[in-house]
């Protein structure tokens, strides 16, 4: 779950074409009382296009969102008109950094996780300043190692106390720092030793540095060290996240004496409309349910520099609802506030000639390319995202797919549909805006 992923997958083509809208011209000839009626008839679209229109828009809008007033809570990037399809570069440069002053109040009813990554200090300040819109804040901190015959908890380096503290003050967002298991997965799950040792590596590294839990990343990693295609150690991989937080759940909160650590667990999307050995599916889910708090899904990087297109498709992000909750969003919900729904606030910029290539942007680097090539930004409805094409100082062709309001409008309405949370990948790589939805 880095900035750039480790893998991508997709079937989207890599040639985009603008859509062009054209308009013809009409040649009226028209005299004495048909030339008054064509101007009367002029009149009267004219007043529909300028009142009635209008009119009808407000309506429709405030049975959507609400009330439009001074006093309204609708999130400002509603207020202000800004959440639709047919954005203009200038509106994003322009507005990006203009985010409620409210900042303590929520609009997502839903748990809603944010990863930090120390190399990205902006999310650091981020997490600071919109604390309360967060319900768990995961600083990428942890990997666990395999040394030698032993095993290694790095990543105290990396943990800023000062940060911490300034957290504290400012809410009550519980903090679970990812950690990421890269021992040898057979030793690890094959090994009572090994396994219990990792686990109290875990737990002890809570308790001393007073978090409210874990976020553990592995099973992208056992699938792809072949550890899920064995019946026999796929059961082990589950027993293993089942114990971890059985005993997490055992140990009580320093900072509530009635609440227990946590455990939230990483899951990759289905590689496929039908679920392989290797995927995460809904009868794991409903297995862990008991010991697992919750399910951090990473529905993005569906596209990649080989094959270029949409972040997160918002079909293939229902589709992967569908495949763990049920065959719709009206299905069975009874696990659906175990996940997070992950969400990307960063975005790709993809070569589409030279042998292709490319890869991820943060959001300061959008906003530079949005000044530099002023382009046209085009909505592309299978997907639900906004992307624009631009052409290089080396005469080469790319294409950029980046988060907009309305893109992370529709992904938040299908998992509010759902009744899930969300996973923010990260929160450093987004623009200030982004947060009023929260």
């Amino acid at each position: 779950m880095a900035k750039k992923r480790d893998s991508r997958v997709a079937d989207e083509s890599n040639r985009r074409r603008e859509n062009r809208a054209g308009t013809s011209t009409y040649e009226l000839k028209a005299t004495g009382a048909a030339s008054r009626r064509y101007k009367r008839n002029k009149l009267i679209v004219f007043l529909f296009i300028a009142v009635v229109f209008p009119a009808i828009s407000a309506v429709v809008y405030r049975i959507r969102f609400g009330t439009t007033t001074k006093n309204s809570t609708l999130p400002y990037v509603y207020r202000q008109g800004l959440v639709k399809t047919n954005v203009h570069y200038q509106e994003i440069l322009s507005e990006n950094s203009k985010a409620s002053v409210n900042t303590s109040s929520r609009h997502y009813p839903y748990p809603v996780l944010a990863y930090i990554t120390p190399w990205n200090s902006k999310g650091y300040e981020l997490a600071k300043r919109f604390n309360s819109k967060f319900t768990h804040l995961s600083p990428v901190w942890y990997d666990l190692k395999s040394q030698g015959t032993k095993l290694v908890l790095e990543g105290r380096h990396n943990v800023d106390l000062g940060w911490i503290s300034d957290l504290r003050m400012k809410g009550s967002a519980l903090l679970l720092p990812r950690v990421v298991l890269e021992a040898f997965p057979k030793d690890l799950l094959g090994k009572k030793k090994q396994k219990n040792k990792a686990i109290d590596l875990i737990v002890a590294e809570c308790k001393e540095m007073g978090y409210d839990g874990v976020v553990l990343e592995s099973w992208s990693r056992w699938a792809a060290y072949g550890v899920l295609h064995d019946p026999g150690m796929r059961n082990m991989a589950l027993q293993f996240i089942k114990q971890l937080g059985e005993a997490l759940h055992n140990v009580t909160s320093t900072r509530n004496s009635t609440q227990y650590l946590q455990l939230v667990y990483v899951i990759g999307p289905p590689h496929g409309d039908k679920l392989q050995d290797y995927d995460f599916g809904p009868q794991d889910l409903l297995g862990l349910s008991g010991s697992v708090d919750g399910f951090s899904v990473m529905t993005y990087d569906f596209s990649g520099p080989h094959d270029p297109g949409p972040n997160a498709p918002l079909k293939w992000i229902r589709s992967t609802l569908q495949l763990l909750l049920g065959t719709s969003s009206g299905g069975d919900k009874s696990l659906s506030h175990k996940l997070f729904l992950g969400i990307n606030f960063y975005g790709n910029d993809f070569v589409l000639s030279e042998g292709l290539g490319g890869g991820a942007i943060t959001g300061r680097e959008y906003l530079s390319l949005l000044e530099k090539y002023k382009p046209v930004l085009q909505w592309e409805k299978n997907s639900g995202e906004h992307f624009f094409l631009y052409t290089d100082n080396q005469n080469a062709k790319h294409a950029v797919f980046y988060p907009s309001l309305m893109s992370i409008s529709e992904r938040l309405d299908e998992a509010r549909s759902w009744g899930a949370g969300l996973s923010i990948w990260e929160i450093g790589q987004g623009l200030d805006y982004f947060f009023d939805f929260l």
